[in-house]
């Protein structure tokens, strides 16, 4: 028996603007409406769903697992739209990828906070 993840729900203090980041950093579609929700789709089925919320909003990690010339394509979007990155989760290493496992992977932050990682290999895969 499998049991895939589906969707989570995000919150965010715009579910628009946060949505709309993540969908252009990835390179996604536009989200889309669905009831409360923009939701961003990802290839593996999954969706992120955010959600309004007047509360404050308390910063979680999403990481995503890609591959290198996806890679090339959204650090280029994150390093041109300005956001700060970093190589760790820690923040110590700004401006700066990581090589773990032998691939690469940045943090970088979303409009709420969010901490967003892509990663081109799973961490423990060696490398």
């Amino acid at each position: 028996m499998t049991i895939p993840l589906n969707h989570t729900i995000v919150y965010a203090s715009d579910r628009t603007k946060s949505a709309r980041f993540l969908a252009e950093i990835l390179g996604r579609p536009a989200p889309i409406r669905f009831g409360p929700f923009a939701v961003v789709e990802l290839d593996n089925g999954v969706s992120l769903d955010f959600m309004t919320t007047d509360q404050p909003v308390h910063p979680q990690h999403y990481a995503f697992l890609i591959g290198e010339g996806t890679f090339d394509a959204i650090f280029a979007r994150i390093r041109t739209r300005g956001p700060d990155y970093w190589a760790d989760p820690h923040q110590q290493h700004s401006g700066a990828i990581n090589h773990n496992d032998g691939g690469r992977g940045v943090y970088f932050p979303d409009p709420d906070g969010h901490i967003l990682e892509v990663i081109t290999r799973p961490y423990g895969s060696g490398g």
